[in-house]
């Protein structure tokens, strides 16, 4: 059901190292919102205009630098179609982080991003840190979401909030780095699929890392 796919450079020899902290990241949203898109810009800067639909759930790593830390992310981008919602649980759960992506031109998609919020909250760990993704928005013209509604909501929910772009890239990197710096990166907080703490990886385990490694 899951397809694997990697990104990222490799970090040059000589390069000091950092301390390495993985995550599980999870993208949840109505089909063709550009859950896929999003992620394929993140980890290969890549757009199609013609994405296919996600099939259960695809698999992808990428890494993010902070100032003395190295953040992977294992990042399941889940399928928006209903038929596949009730395997939804199965990604989330044991998460540390969650995008959940609407479609700025869309108002239904929207709607059911709050849903999506309200079940992470009510099912997902207690500390998982939630982003609202404002995707598409290379078409303003044709918004039906205003940003300042989204905002609005984001706050008093206590989620990050960014109007993104698949397409332009548009704070594609920026929500992600976003995550990255909010994210715990003690090892106190439990293991990779404790509540919210980072693991640590060993020294053989190092990731690729991403172009801002470079």
């Amino acid at each position: 059901m899951a397809t694997n796919r990697t990104g990222g450079a490799q970090r040059p020899n000589g390069a000091p190292q950092t301390k390495v902290c993985q995550f599980k990241l999870v993208l949840l949203g109505e089909s063709a919102v550009g859950k896929s898109s999003l992620v394929l810009r993140f980890v290969k800067g890549q757009f199609h205009e013609y994405q296919e639909s996600t099939i259960g759930a695809a698999f992808l790593t990428q890494t993010v630098c902070l100032d003395d830390t190295t953040v992977k992310f294992e990042i399941w981008d889940t399928a928006g179609q209903e038929r596949y919602h009730s395997l939804a649980p199965m990604y989330y759960r044991g998460a540390q982080a969650a995008i959940v992506v609407y479609d700025i031109t869309n108002q239904d998609t929207f709607g059911r991003a709050k849903n999506w919020v309200k079940e992470l909250q009510r099912q997902a760990s207690p500390s998982i840190v939630i982003a609202l993704a404002g995707n598409k928005s290379d078409l303003a013209a044709k918004r039906m979401v205003e940003f300042e509604e989204a905002q609005a909501y984001a706050d008093e929910n206590g989620l990050l909030f960014m109007e993104t772009s698949a397409k332009t890239a548009m704070n594609v990197n920026d929500i992600f780095l976003a995550i990255a710096n909010k994210l715990p990166k003690s090892e106190s907080g439990g293991g990779a699929g404790g509540a919210g703490g980072a693991r640590r990886l060993a020294d053989g385990d190092t990731p690729r890392a991403s172009s801002c490694c470079k």
